[in-house]
């Protein structure tokens, strides 16, 4: 997935009212404001001062030139906050067949009604083979050395969809939970049960009734974001923290 225009490097200043940000670019010192393209509580990605990257844009239908694409972490690695962009990673993945225990699929359909008035991310066909109802889900949450973790606030949305994968499963279909890791710094993916306890518990729950768990990560540079390395679940499948960070809730 290829971003439309050249990013551009700012210092951020404050992220506000969930999809708005100001910061100031690097180049001519400006102050702008920029679509903040995450509802979550982006815990870590969203201190005063860090380095982003802004992708810029002259679409008079936009109120905002500027959206958020990136943040700078240590050590060179990078994180992206563009919810959006995991599923737009998984469909070009999917389509080319990339993702084994899913490349036998040739029909991959975008946003398909099931459930209770939900729809799957994706829905993969193939004569012969059982529907495989696959849900993304973002993740760039680390708190301690290498481990993702998911999520980064409360969801309940998240909880319903693994209920609804599961239902899936006893109706004789697959059903995929895949997590896409949007930062190039961890190797290990855990539930941050701390942030959000019902998720975690219907994560165990889902895994227990057949729904599979599939995790990757990010090859991400300043222009594009693709589909890299599997990455496993930690052995310690809770992460353990404190409680910082659990008030905030996505009403999402």
């Amino acid at each position: 997935m290829r971003f439309q225009t050249e990013l551009v490097p700012a210092r951020l200043i404050r992220r506000y009212n969930r999809f708005l940000a100001d910061a100031v670019l690097e180049a001519d010192g400006r102050e702008v404001t920029a679509h903040c393209p995450n509802p979550g509580a982006m815990l870590g990605l969203k201190d005063e001062g860090v380095r982003i990257w802004l992708e810029p844009n002259d679409d008079p239908r936009r109120k905002l030139r500027f959206a958020w694409r990136l943040v700078e972490l240590e050590g060179g690695h990078l994180a992206g906050i563009d919810t959006s962009v995991p599923n737009r990673v998984v469909k070009e993945a999917l389509t080319a067949r990339a993702v084994p225990g899913l490349a036998t699929y040739s029909g991959v359909r975008p946003e398909v009604k099931y459930g209770a008035a939900s729809r799957v991310d994706f829905l993969l066909t193939e004569p012969g083979l059982p529907d495989a109802y696959v849900e993304v889900k973002n993740v760039h949450l680390r708190r301690e050395g290498d481990l993702a973790e998911f999520p980064d606030c409360v969801t309940a949305r998240g909880a319903k969809h693994l209920a609804e994968l599961a239902s899936m499963v006893a109706a004789g279909h697959r059903a995929v939970m895949f997590y896409v890791v949007q930062r190039t710094d961890c190797a290990r993916l855990a539930m941050a049960g701390d942030l959000d306890p019902r998720y975690a518990e219907a994560f165990d729950a889902a895994r227990a009734a057949g729904v599979e768990v599939v995790c990757y990560d990010c090859a991400i540079a300043r222009d594009k974001v693709t589909l890299r390395n599997p990455l496993p679940l930690a052995s310690d499948l809770r992460a353990v923290h404190g409680s910082g960070g659990a008030g905030w809730r996505n009403p999402a």
